[in-house]
């Protein structure tokens, strides 16, 4: 991006006056877009009281913030500040800019206040953070949101690094589109360690969970215990989460996660996976490819219609179909730390072509990768034409 001229100052006081000026939109009850968007749960209790991030966000500019993954949803801004941006007016290595974009609430999945005098007060994130990006139209990090697509990007762990109570190298091995949500929990004072060292997966879609039933790598639970999981004890929500298989209880009154999560749900289950842009796989080696995963390959034993798993496909369906890792040749100590222990569902296709790499650890760079893979751990024998096809039928989902 370019470095612009015309001083910053003018022209973010132009703008704080022309949006302080604008009438006050009448208050409605959140829907879940609004809450997936733009609830916080009350985590500034964590991001702003514990982690002081009001007091690192203002040191850092737009190019620094877009470097670790943080996206800019271009709808949030005004036409003003869209014109200016264009007009080479505004200066991305000023970390007022950054702040600024904070009162628009154009920063994915981070909410912050800011008071006139242009200090923020106060930060929190939301779901958004790690399960939006946007689609660059305006420019790299800068676009219309994407909900539901990872952020693969969001390098989480160097910017929790950032906080001056978090030891500089505590997270730093997580690397972009990583998290670790078994490494620690925070019960609404403290963060209260679980498992070290730590052991971080890929940031998963939350688009294409229609008919899953279990959303997580180890199927825990349904999508809306994951969202308490989560917005309790990771995000830092005021909120009440407890869980014996873990040995985690956590109470905390109001509970302002619990009553959003049905409506979060919802949302999240509306999401459909992307559809492959066009031209981006070969058809004819596609149809052959479908062939295979369901003949030699031996794929649609475990990827079943309509949800490309069987995780609902045990005795009981209200307890999750699990393979050991050693049956699929996973990596097993995740799983260890997780609720059910024993091992991994298999992972739903849909919209599998844009979020490589794959598997819960990212082990596979790209789905020829996978068919690598499952071709050695199951001894499929095949060739690489048939690998070939098989990849393009899964660019295909």
């Amino acid at each position: 991006m370019r470095r612009f001229v015309v001083p910053f100052g003018t022209y973010v006081l132009a703008l704080v006056i022309a949006i302080t000026a604008r009438p006050a939109s009448s208050a409605k009850p959140l829907d879940g877009m609004d809450i997936f968007r733009f609830d916080t749960f009350g985590d500034e209790q964590l991001w702003t009281e514990v982690l002081r991030m009001h007091e690192v966000i203002p040191s850092i500019n737009p190019q620094t913030a877009l470097a670790v993954g943080l996206k800019v949803d271009v709808e949030a801004l005004p036409a003003e500040l869209i014109a200016a941006l264009q007009a080479g007016q505004v200066d991305l290595t000023n970390p007022a800019v950054t702040v600024e974009l904070l009162r628009l609430n154009a920063v994915v999945g981070v909410m912050g206040t800011v008071d006139n005098a242009g200090q923020l007060e106060n930060v929190g994130i939301t779901c958004a953070l790690c399960h939006s990006t946007v689609d660059n139209s305006f420019a790299p990090g800068i676009g219309k949101r994407l909900d539901g697509w990872p952020n693969r990007d969001l390098d989480v762990g160097t910017i929790v690094g950032l906080s001056p109570v978090i030891p500089d190298d505590a997270f730093s091995s997580w690397g972009p589109g990583k998290y670790d949500p078994r490494d620690h929990a925070f019960d609404g004072t403290s963060i209260v360690p679980l498992n070290s060292p730590t052991l971080p997966v890929l940031i998963p879609p939350a688009y294409g969970l229609q008919d899953v039933g279990f959303e997580t790598y180890t199927a825990d639970g349904s999508i809306s215990y994951w969202n308490s999981y989560v917005g309790v004890s990771q995000m830092g929500g005021h909120g009440s989460f407890s869980d014996p298989r873990i040995g985690l209880t956590i109470e905390q009154k109001p509970d302002r996660v619990t009553p959003k999560l049905a409506a979060l749900r919802d949302y999240q289950l509306s999401l459909l996976a992307p559809s492959p842009p066009e031209g981006s796989f070969d058809a004819v080696a596609a149809s052959r490819g479908e062939l295979l995963f369901n003949g030699k390959a031996q794929c649609s034993s475990c990827h079943k219609l309509p949800a490309y798993t069987d995780v609902l496909s045990g005795p009981n369906p209200t307890i999750p179909l699990l393979h050991a890792p050693a049956e699929t040749g996973m990596e097993p100590v995740y799983a260890s730390r997780s609720a059910t222990k024993t091992g991994y569902r298999t992972a739903p296709l849909r919209g599998i072509w844009q979020h490589p790499p794959y598997f819960h650890d990212g082990s596979a760079a790209d789905l020829r990768a996978v068919v690598d893979h499952y071709n050695a751990i199951l001894k499929l024998q095949l060739s690489t034409p048939q690998k070939r096809d098989l990849v393009e039928f899964l660019k295909s989902l």
